[in-house]
């Protein structure tokens, strides 16, 4: 594992993301916000599109974790779907590739298995993540031979719904670390300090928190949510 790699271990890594329907969609935001969590200490960054992490490495030297969301008609997955988004984030080479390691088929009929032995194929070196929503799953994409196993979709797919990663003190996490050979990132509902630190002590290789960082409008509503519960109006 590269050296730069190795800075992250034990560390935060802070996902600056910001769909086309979000206030802050702007790769020079994302830039800027990368900038700042940065300055709070991150040592890692998770971002979405080739845009958007060019212009994060404009402004930090922290390894990154790439992904392209990109939806297709004839599929659940979005992240990382397809040969094509692994094409265009080869162009520059992000120190880990984040895709999704669901079960679920991928666009055009494809299994994970299939896709996984393809980009290993024609990216030997590339360092892989695996977002997985079961310990089944994450259990798989070891096997397979992910660099990382992480849990960034439990509860995002339909079969993983009512699961929630923080549950009985991460027992999706413990689980996983306990049979796992590769390094495990934690991801997905990490929204306090105090969650960040348990799955460091569990054992994660990392922890990936998002929203609770650099998503202001989630931010914004529990706040509004705690003075005047779910029936808060939006104000324009």
């Amino acid at each position: 594992m590269s050296n730069k790699l190795d800075g992250i271990k034990k560390q935060l890594v802070v996902s600056c993301q910001a769909l086309e329907d979000e206030p802050l969609h702007s790769s020079f935001i994302m830039g800027r916000m990368a900038r700042a969590a940065k300055e709070g200490g991150a040592c890692g960054i998770r971002a979405n599109t080739v845009e958007d992490i060019q212009e994060i490495r404009n402004n930090v030297d922290l390894p990154i974790i790439g992904i392209i969301k990109a939806v297709y008609p004839d599929s659940e997955v979005y992240i990382t779907p397809t040969m094509k988004e692994m094409d265009a984030l080869m162009e520059i080479r992000p120190e880990i590739i984040a895709l999704d390691a669901t079960k679920r088929t991928r666009p055009g009929g494809k299994d994970l298995t299939t896709f996984f032995r393809e980009v290993k194929e024609k990216y030997p070196e590339q360092k892989l993540m695996a977002d997985c929503s079961t310990v089944e799953e994450a259990l798989y994409a070891d096997a397979l031979g992910f660099d990382f196993i992480g849990v960034t979709m439990v509860g995002y797919t339909s079969y993983s719904a009512n699961d929630r990663i923080e549950a009985d003190d991460f027992k999706i996490i413990r689980d996983i670390l306990s049979k796992a050979n590769h390094p495990v990132i934690a991801e997905g509902n990490i929204d306090t300090p105090e969650k960040a630190r348990r799955v460091i002590e569990l054992g994660c290789y990392s922890v990936v928190v998002g929203g609770a960082i650099t998503r202001p409008q989630l931010i914004t509503r529990k706040f509004t949510r705690a003075i005047h519960g779910d029936e808060c109006s939006t104000h324009k």
